[in-house]
């Protein structure tokens, strides 16, 4: 999205504060006008962006900028500040769900404040339950230290961020969905190793996970191992029986059709030359 699709001058001019790291104006802005602070704004369609609350735009998440300001985390604290002392309804979904657009986020990685901010929205009492959404997004840090404050350590977490001391104990009580989420955590990582683990104990290799599990369940472990690169991912979940046929819920492509397109898509020639070799596969397979 863009700024200029947010259509409320005076919200606009607040975002535009938070992405300037123009605090003194933002202040300005919240205290003569309060419902800022409460107000949800009204966009086109955005996804996981639907109505947002001014305090979501510090995450940066949806993309409108490839930097946040240097003092990202004062803007944070001053935001927080004012939304609990105006908008005390709806401060905890405000937070909690700025925490999950923090976490899962590339901008606040990329500009080295991830950890600082998740840490500064979690004392404000948000809530810890964004592991798989900071994993299934590849930021593994930002994952590690949700864990370290408090949030549940999961058979896909553990697996994902190679606590191997963990693993069999917490497989040994997940539940089927727990287990086929760390299948799909695995492939998403390239953990073949622990791929071949989970097939062994039973779990299936063509399952697509519930949305409520916090990972990508549009697609099964056999298109996230071509996605990750992993050639060996790729073998272990064929010769396992992973249905080459089916096709996942957003694109309507099967792991060979992921194979073709990402191998266009590709810039680093090492990749681009694994999802070759892994299309190869994939054709001597049907």
């Amino acid at each position: 999205m863009k700024n200029t699709d947010i259509k409320d001058p005076l919200f606009r001019s607040a975002v535009e504060a938070i992405d300037a790291g123009n605090i003194i104006l933002l202040e300005r802005l919240l205290v003569e006008n309060p419902r800022l602070l409460c107000d949800r704004l009204s966009l086109p369609e955005q996804g996981y962006f639907r109505h947002p609350y001014l305090l979501w735009f510090i995450a940066n998440n949806p993309i409108r900028h490839e930097h946040l300001p240097a003092n990202i985390a004062a803007i944070t604290r001053l935001l927080i500040q004012q939304v609990q002392t105006n908008a005390t309804k709806t401060y905890a979904e405000q937070i909690n769900y700025t925490l999950e657009l923090v976490a899962t986020g590339l901008i606040p990685k990329k500009s080295g404040v991830q950890i600082a901010l998740i840490d500064l929205l979690i004392d404000a009492g948000a809530a810890l339950d964004n592991v798989h959404g900071a994993l299934a997004n590849s930021n593994t840090d930002a994952a590690n230290h949700l864990i370290k404050r408090g949030s549940k350590l999961t058979l896909a977490a553990a697996i994902c961020l190679d606590m191997t001391d963990k693993i069999q104990g917490l497989f040994t009580n997940a539940t089927d969905t727990d287990r086929h989420t760390a299948l799909i955590a695995a492939a998403f990582y390239g953990k073949h190793t622990w791929i071949d683990f989970l097939i062994k104990q039973g779990v299936d290799v063509n399952v697509f996970i519930p949305a409520s599990s916090g990972f990508h369940s549009h697609a099964t472990a056999l298109h996230q191992a071509v996605a990750a690169g992993s050639l060996e991912s790729v073998q272990i979940l064929a010769e396992a029986n992973a249905r080459l046929g089916l096709k996942d819920k957003i694109y309507k492509g099967t792991a060979l059709d992921w194979a073709i397109h990402l191998q266009g898509d590709e810039k680093n020639e090492e990749r681009k030359k694994n999802y070759g070799t892994i299309e190869t596969y994939l054709r001597s397979k049907f």
